[in-house]
């Protein structure tokens, strides 16, 4: 798995597939994995892009403050040493928040930009969430903390599923690329230093903004707002899942974001 030496960290990445390239920013908590479910989908039609943000999964942890400009950079810079001129951009949540901030720093690199679970800028209630997921992880072992999260990612149909969230905590105490304390409290910071709301009429590429109904961390109206602001935006709100909607219902997300992808192309 290949590595490349930027802005003073090694970053992780992995290129599968043929096509148009696509590139996928994972979220907080979420390295390039977090992308799996979707994977067999779009690789069947694009050269799929994905990465370990700095501070996740195989990629540097420098423990300084990190900022969500600053890992937009990393990205670009990563395109760079691939060799890709423009590319389509994907990114969940945080990863969202840097998609925003590299179209905004380098637009004639970014063909399409697809925003899921996303926002501008956070409301009281969800700078108080991360704020907390950022200060909890010196203080609870990973189970507990992992305990504190789910609720506010995925929906009560996916906690009915019989063993499914004890499979997934499991899954997370036992992964062998965890991330440190430190980079989830540097995450969060950046999370909350960061916010696009007054930038958001330069974003001029195509535009697909999507949500699940259910997403009670970040709520629909915050995708609305990214819709109105976002010249030729589209939205889509989906009635199957919450914020982890790319476990809860990945056939549906990549449905949607192939159909996107497939128009712009014609």
């Amino acid at each position: 798995m290949p590595k490349v030496q930027i802005n003073g960290i090694d970053l992780f990445y992995d290129i599968k597939g043929a096509g148009e390239p696509l590139l996928l920013i994972a979220g907080f908590l979420c390295d390039h994995t977090y992308w799996s479910l979707l994977m067999p989908s779009l690789v069947s039609r694009h050269q799929v892009i994905r990465l370990d943000n700095r501070g996740m999964g195989r990629s540097s942890a420098p423990d300084n403050p990190y900022t969500i400009k600053q890992m937009a950079s990393d990205v670009a810079l990563l395109l760079d040493f691939i060799g890709i001129d423009k590319v389509h951009v994907l990114g969940h949540s945080m990863g969202s928040q840097i998609a925003q901030e590299l179209v905004l720093a380098h637009p004639k690199k970014v063909n399409s930009l697809m925003l899921i679970s996303s926002w501008a800028k956070g409301d009281q209630r969800f700078n108080s969430i991360i704020e907390t997921w950022g200060d909890l992880p010196g203080n609870v072992d990973l189970k507990l903390y992992e305990k504190v999260v789910f609720p506010w990612i995925f929906t009560d149909e996916f906690y009915s599923i019989p063993g499914m969230i004890e499979g997934l905590i499991e899954f997370a105490i036992n992964y062998p690329f965890q991330p440190s304390t430190r980079t989830l409290y540097h995450h969060s910071r950046a999370i909350l230093g960061n916010d696009t709301t007054e930038r958001l009429k330069y974003i001029h590429c195509p535009t697909l903004v999507m949500v699940g109904k259910q997403d009670i961390l970040t709520p629909v109206k915050f995708s609305e707002q990214l819709a109105q602001s976002i010249p030729n935006a589209k939205i889509v709100v989906l009635n199957c899942g919450g914020h982890g909607l790319l476990i809860e219902s990945p056939d549906a997300v990549a449905s949607v974001l192939l159909n996107f992808l497939a128009k712009l192309t014609k």
